[in-house]
């Protein structure tokens, strides 16, 4: 299951120069897309990543993170592949047809495998691969140490269909997301035993089913080199190897600029976007993310416990503004988003934001005067004998996450409230401040994926007590919610169709942004900096990546 993540914008100072773009189109993707026949057979691609992961079973509650999906994206299997707009059809590679067969009694859903399609070791991909994965994963076996068990939670059984290259799953529940279950896939060698699916990828990979295949994992040099697998049964890799090199972000900026790898992640990050500018040979894609950047309010502090003072701050807020400080210098359109669950190139996008989100102090202060808080000494608010002050806490060294906190401070005086910009290490921005709720306000990312319900219920779902009365929030560090946005969630999680689910969480959304639980700004761009000469690589969007296509024009 893609699960959501947090993503800390580790941003430069913005810095003066051309970036406004007023109304032009977000551009969903762009890599450089060319038909295999115009790619050259052969090369090595040399690609960075953050670090060298331990962990290579992706699944497990140590192996999801984003150096590892880099690396077993051309050696694992996908039951699935999506487009720029996150739709999903099936891998045909792996998967030749994968449909709902019934909804009475319950929803079962069919896969038809590919027979070609074969693990490392030689033995056909088949029914039992599902049920282990399924078994390690719905969340019954606590010695299996799995990263999310979303999905596999909800179906009752897998079994054999009229043969081994026949899947029926049926589902406990309905579950509109189903194809974000075995969208990644693991061999029943591993996923049948705890121990093994623990262990069994710990510094190693030994078994791949794709284009791929390992050939060394170099600790020492910080590297992982992969070649083209002879026995793949789709179309060859046009790569003859790719090596992936253990680097920091500046230190990949730097690698790039010198010519010593062929592409780096850029990020919405104005100084490392000049820096790659101009490179002789080189080219930057950019295209609109899947994540977002977004103000999170705490509704358990004092001050912004009252959704009326959340509502007043959230009109104080000129989300244009900030919108276009953060992407100045980056050459890309400056666009707000209005919507909590869709980023604006998701299919089922709908701005939602209504005034919440609309730029207007004089109603700000008139809501804050029916909320009983009146002008006091210096210009600050006060009630029952407190100040209107709001701590907005952001990561030290974090740049744009400064540029928010002072815009917002200057916004925030014009209405009366006192912005207290409180800087804490980076190292403890979630653990210490987002996660246990010790701040008002914080500026951060989310990460969307193709399946909007699975990866934000967690986000929005009110937050309940447990049996000691401690408050269990998930992810909802926001800590408010409804039993309308809950219900909502819920029946578009089991609506099978896709149209009504959508109108189910656009629904939820105008709630949430009724009760003010976050404050949306945009959806971030992903700007990547490529050999010029590179083809069907760069910055992806919601898009699959494939991997057999990557390679270097003729």
């Amino acid at each position: 299951m893609l699960a959501a993540l947090i993503a800390l914008l580790v941003g430069g100072c913005a810095d003066s120069g051309g970036g406004d773009g007023g109304g032009a189109a977000l551009e969903p993707v762009d890599i450089n897309a060319m038909p295999r026949d115009r790619v050259r057979d052969g090369g090595t691609l040399r690609w960075p990543i953050e670090e060298l992961p331990t962990q290579w079973n992706s699944s497990h509650v140590n192996g999801a993170n984003v150096p590892a999906t880099a690396v077993l994206g051309g050696l694992m299997p996908g039951g699935i592949t999506t487009d720029e707009r996150a739709n999903v059809t099936e891998d045909r590679n792996y998967v030749l047809s994968a449909r709902i067969t019934s909804t009475r009694p319950r929803q079962v859903v069919t896969y038809r495998l590919n027979p070609k399609a074969r693990w490392s070791n030689g033995r056909q991909i088949d029914w039992t691969d599902y049920e282990a994965q399924w078994k390690a994963l719905r969340g019954n076996d606590e010695a299996y140490q799995v990263a999310s068990n979303s999905g596999y939670e909800r179906v009752g059984s897998v079994r054999r269909g009229r043969d081994d290259l026949e899947v029926v799953v049926t589902f406990a529940q309905p579950f509109g997301e189903w194809q974000s279950v075995f969208a990644g896939l693991y061999p029943k060698e591993v996923n049948g035993d705890p121990e093994r699916f623990n262990t069994a990828y710990v510094n190693r990979i030994p078994i791949t089913s794709g284009p791929f295949k390992l050939e060394e994992i170099d600790e020492t040099a910080q590297t992982v080199t992969v070649v083209r697998d002879p026995k793949w049964w789709g179309p060859p890799a046009k790569l003859d190897r790719i090596v992936y090199r253990a680097l920091s972000p500046d230190a990949a900026i730097n690698a790039f600029v010198s010519g010593e790898i062929d592409l780096t992640d850029v990020g919405p990050n104005p100084s490392n976007y000049k820096r790659v500018q101009g490179v002789p040979g080189g080219a930057v894609r950019s295209a609109a993310g899947p994540d977002y950047r977004h103000f999170t309010m705490n509704g358990t502090s004092p001050v912004l416990s009252d959704v009326n003072v959340r509502r007043a701050i959230a009109m104080a807020v000129n989300r244009d503004a900030i919108t276009r400080a953060d992407l100045v210098g980056l050459d890309w359109p400056t666009r707000t988003m209005g919507n909590h669950y869709f980023v604006n190139t998701q299919e089922g996008y709908r701005d939602n934001a209504g005034d919440v989100g609309g730029f207007d102090p004089a109603r700000a202060r008139q809501t804050l005067d029916r909320a009983g808080w009146r002008p006091g000494p210096g210009g600050v608010r006060a009630k029952g004998g407190r100040r209107l002050e709001v701590r907005f806490v952001i990561p030290t060294g974090v740049a744009t996450s400064r540029q928010e906190a002072e815009l917002a401070q200057a916004m925030l005086r014009d209405v009366g409230v006192a912005l207290d910009i409180r800087a804490v290490p980076e190292g403890d921005f979630f653990d210490k401040y987002v996660i246990p709720g010790n701040y008002d306000i914080a500026p951060f990312s989310w990460v969307g994926t193709p399946f909007p319900i699975a990866s934000s219920k967690s986000l929005y779902a009110m937050p309940v007590k447990d049996a000691k009365g401690d408050l269990q929030v998930q992810q909802n560090y926001a800590r408010v919610g409804s039993p309308q946005i809950d219900r909502l969630m819920e029946d578009a999680q089991g609506q099978l169709d896709k149209g009504r689910a959508r109108e189910m969480l656009n629904q939820a959304d105008r709630l949430v942004w009724e009760e003010v639980h976050s404050l949306v700004l945009y959806q971030r761009p992903a700007i990547t900096a490529t050999r010029s000469n590179l083809a069907n690589y760069g910055s992806f969007g919601f898009k699959s990546t494939l991997y057999q296509d990557i390679g270097f024009a003729r």
